[in-house]
């Protein structure tokens, strides 16, 4: 895998100015979380090294662990080929879903 240039005005953002993150543990390749990002969450992510999100509901930046303690360590930050999706790889401290599951991808359809 190769780095890449990136430049923040290259995100295609939707509407509301957000892009979706997938939230992967790094070494076992789960999938723990979707969260949405905008541009100031990404740069909070990228300077602090820990997942920060927009809230939709709370319409508020969240950093992922500030109140549980399950903190989310960035090991890198990935983009897909249209720009418009991110997946983030973490170390992550404790578990990743509000509910207690270990991710947030516990539920079946099928």
């Amino acid at each position: 895998m190769t780095k890449d240039k990136f430049s923040f005005k290259d995100l295609k953002l939707d509407s509301n100015g957000l892009i979706p993150a997938i939230i992967q543990d790094y070494k076992t390749k789960e999938v723990l979380m979707l969260g949405y990002m905008n541009k100031e969450s990404l740069k909070r992510t990228i300077k602090s090294g820990r997942t920060c999100f927009w809230s939709r509901s709370r319409q508020e930046y969240w950093v992922k662990g500030e109140t549980s303690g399950h903190f989310q360590f960035v090991k890198s930050i990935l983009f897909d080929c249209d720009v418009d999706a991110l997946v983030i790889k973490v170390r992550q401290v404790g578990v990743a879903c509000h509910t207690g599951n270990r991710n947030c991808f516990y539920r079946k359809i099928q």
